[in-house]
């Protein structure tokens, strides 16, 4: 009698996969005919989203680890798969779309389900299961309760609060929300604990999710042995910030984790993907926007902060400040992607100074290229020519901030659209903190630093893809592969020159910008001192200042786009100059003045110009046709007037704050 064949396991697969179709179709067809569903369907209909998003995503780790070196099947399958490769390939699409269906399904769902319960959560089913266990072997179970009530009242220590949302990413794992109180019943030294929640339910957990509880006072302990910030490679710890603008950007960022917390157990995002911190302070105001540090005024709103006038040469006084220096963005390495149902319309960094408690500059931001055949690499550009500025990976930092624990805030994110539901939003993949000085107060060295990046927001502790952790062994090379796994960002502080060192001192105290823009950011202040401080003919007076550049400069911070086409003209103007001409100041300052009144000045009040929007590529494509087209029909007709007297020319109405710089109204802006 012939031996049994060993079925062939790439049809198995398939077999498998078409069986997961007909269940996502049949549950589909469910939550569509039922209308409005009751609150225990939803959970149920949640609750096998999970479980068929965990069998699909088994069958992908088995259609993974499949080769070609397989038996063929006997007489009750009889034929060989044709294109091996080929099939994979339609087996691994067939379980991303489910995969995205179940997505767009789990999403609807909570959405639906939030004003009731809130999200529902792995955690609901184990807690099904635990009552039917209960009603199986109640008296076991009362016995058992008492023994745990015994052992946390023995270690009321071992309790600690959750300080972020995390979802299971293998068995054994504990799912938890923010907020929770967890027992802590092992403490491994490879960081992950065996922890117990309210419910019973135990689990391995990342630590770094952990913060001590203090049991009486309901709140979290200020002694504690796992730290209430984050550390970098450098050792430096962020801590929570009070103040009222950090406490409404927590605010807003709980307001949209429901739909991060769906993502992320429905595997569309990593874990330690959240809500963009310093987006979400971009958007509460121009506090943290370049144009509000061009100029700072005193404490008395009298006087300028970082501008002085210098008689003798004529000009802006040089200002060496504490923090002068430039610095590189190289790349970023291992950031993980999210899944099909998440489009990516932006990869980029923002960066800010930080002293652990509170942001004290502008927050710039810098846009990656990636490489298709890389998908894993972000890479910043030094820009040249007329390329985009925001590209520009070489950037400056100015900052007289006098906090032993100033550093440099990053915060890798991405700017996405939800396919299904047609939601925009903006994530932070992770983010660094790099301290500028050692701790007896020394400038950290120049060189290239590779930084782990952390999970989370600055103010939470976590990892951005806690599974690569886990999969760190004992040895050695297990563990230096699992350091080369963990997501990194590779910065370069850059020694300045003498020119570097002297063009940098003329720039406002706090500011950080792109290298690209320095030379035009020298004229404004040239200008912003020259206006008030040495052509007023009373220096009391608080009256109106004509002046067009003065008006309007600071708004090109904020359009990027006409920032380029400045730059780009400058140096078409500038290469017609002759070297002596070059060393005459006034004479560039004039020039300036004439490019700036011919191509800046008349695109900031175009009507043709689509409203400036982030990340949003048909308006961005929108906006350079028709700068390209206004800068080609200037150079054409060697100047503005044509267009601007043209008929086809479209202008927003005249507002006497295109003309004029209003002392008052920079006191506002900085009372506000």
């Amino acid at each position: 009698m012939l031996a049994r064949q060993q079925r062939d396991p790439l049809r198995s697969l398939q077999r498998r996969n078409q069986e997961l179709k007909q269940q996502v179709d049949d549950l589909l067809s469910e939550s569509r005919l039922k209308g409005a569903l009751e609150a225990s369907k939803r959970r149920d209909i949640y609750q096998r989203c999970i479980q068929l998003k965990q069998a699909i995503d088994e069958n992908k780790n088995a259609l993974q680890k499949l080769s070609k070196t397989y038996i063929l099947s006997q007489a009750d399958e009889p034929a060989p798969v044709g294109s091996y490769s080929q099939t994979k390939e339609e087996e691994h699409n067939l379980l991303d779309k489910l995969t995205h269906q179940l997505q767009e399904l789990a999403v609807s769902i909570s959405r639906e389900n939030v004003t009731e319960t809130g999200v529902l959560t792995e955690g609901e089913d184990d807690d099904n299961s635990a009552e039917e266990d209960e009603e199986e072997g109640e008296g076991e179970e009362e016995e058992e309760e008492e023994e745990e009530k015994e052992e946390e009242e023995e270690a009321t220590s071992g309790e600690y609060i959750v300080v972020g949302d995390f979802t299971a990413q293998q068995v054994g794992d504990l799912t938890f929300k923010k907020g929770e109180i967890l027992l802590i019943i092992e403490k491994n030294p490879d960081g992950w604990w065996m922890a117990k929640n309210a419910k019973g339910n135990k689990g391995l957990i990342p630590r770094t999710y952990l913060e001590p509880y203090n049991k009486e006072e309901g709140q979290e302990s200020s002694e504690a042995d796992v730290d209430g910030g984050d550390e970098t490679a450098e050792g430096t710890e962020v801590k929570q910030r009070p103040d009222s603008h950090w406490s409404a950007v927590r605010k807003a960022i709980s307001e949209q984790i429901n739909t991060v917390d769906v993502l992320t157990t429905m595997g569309a995002i990593p874990a330690g993907f959240r809500p963009s911190t310093l987006f979400q302070l971009l958007e509460q105001g121009n506090q943290f926007r370049a144009s509000y540090f061009l100029p700072e005024l005193t404490t008395s709103q009298l006087a300028f902060r970082d501008l002085m006038w210098d008689a003798k040469t004529g000009s802006v006084r040089s200002r060496p400040n504490r923090v002068s220096l430039s610095l590189t963005l190289w790349s970023s390495k291992m950031i993980p992607l999210p899944g099909v149902s998440i489009q990516v319309l932006s990869r980029h960094v923002r960066f800010c100074l930080f002293d652990g408690n509170k942001v004290l500059s502008n927050i710039h931001t810098v846009r990656a290229t990636w490489q298709p055949k890389k998908p894993k690499i972000d890479l910043f550009s030094q820009v040249t020519g007329i390329l985009p500025c925001l590209l520009d990976g070489d950037c400056f930092i100015r900052s007289n901030s006098s906090s032993p624990a100033l550093g440099i805030l990053f915060e890798l994110g991405i700017s996405y659209i939800h396919n299904s539901t047609g939601e925009r939003g903006e994530l932070s993949c992770g983010w660094v903190f790099l301290k500028l000085f050692d701790a007896s107060g020394i400038p950290i060295p120049a060189k290239t630093y590779e930084l782990i990046v952390n999970g989370g927001t600055p103010y939470e502790k976590g990892e951005v893809d806690p599974s690569v952790s886990r999969r760190a062994h004992g040895s050695v090379f297990h563990q230096v592969m699992t350091v080369r796994r963990q997501p990194q960002l590779l910065v370069k502080l850059r020694s300045l020159n003498r020119r570097s060192r002297n063009m940098l001192s003329l720039l406002p105290e706090t500011l950080i910008g792109s290298m690209c823009s320095i030379h035009l950011l020298i004229f404004y202040q040239q200008i912003l001192g020259e206006v008030p401080l040495k052509d007023r003919m009373n220096m009391h007076s608080a009256d109106l200042i004509r002046n067009p550049v003065l008006a309007t400069f600071p708004k090109l911070l904020e359009q990027p786009d006409i920032m380029d086409a400045l730059r780009s003209s400058w140096a078409e103007k500038d290469s017609t100059l002759k070297r002596s001409e070059k060393r005459d100041k006034e004479l560039l300052k004039a020039v300036f003045l004439l490019v700036y009144h011919d191509r800046a000045l008349p695109l900031l009040h175009s009507a043709l110009l689509p409203p400036f929007r982030w990340a949003e590529e048909e308006t961005e494509a929108a906006r350079w046709k028709v700068i390209a087209d206004f800068l080609k029909q200037n150079q054409e007709n060697e100047g503005a007037l044509q267009a601007l007297l043209s008929p086809a020319g479209l202008h927003e109405p005249f507002d006497i704050s295109e003309q004029t710089y209003d002392f008052l109204g920079e006191i506002r802006k900085n009372a506000a």
